[in-house]
């Protein structure tokens, strides 16, 4: 899954589709959610600090993060990837960007769901917390 990531990413950078037409106001609101994307992966990058991978697995002295942006999403680096990539498809008004935006959330969807199963062997109280915190915002 990790290759299809970063193949994901690699796709994203190229642009082979004609742009739609749109207002001012939401090309800058492409821009917000384009930067709080930023902001929410930087935060949840510092937070992990060591635990940090790229892999979804947790790493064997990580430990349960629930405070901070955990508190709000289960997955915040890829919440805030998929807010990034949104919003900056939404700001250059690109189709392409949008539809890798969409390949995005389905590969995410299914990672979190296999590194939701790891975190729960690994945290018995990963049960108690996806309950009480969305997969993503």
């Amino acid at each position: 899954m990790v290759s299809i990531q970063f193949l994901l990413f690699g796709l994203y950078a190229f642009d082979v589709l004609p742009h739609f037409e749109a207002h001012k106001t939401l090309i800058d609101m492409g821009l917000i959610l384009t930067v709080f994307g930023v902001l929410v992966v930087l935060m949840a990058v510092l937070q992990l600090n060591t635990s940090l991978t790229i892999f979804p697995t947790p790493k064997s002295h990580s430990t349960l993060l629930s405070k901070g942006v955990f508190k709000y999403s289960r997955h915040p680096i890829y919440s805030g990837i998929l807010m990034l990539a949104v919003g900056n498809a939404i700001s250059q008004t690109s189709y392409y960007k949008l539809i890798i935006s969409g390949l995005l959330v389905v590969l995410f969807y299914f990672k979190s769901q296999y590194e939701e199963q790891q975190l729960a062997k690994k945290f018995p109280e990963y049960q108690d917390y996806q309950k009480k915190v969305r997969r993503f915002f």
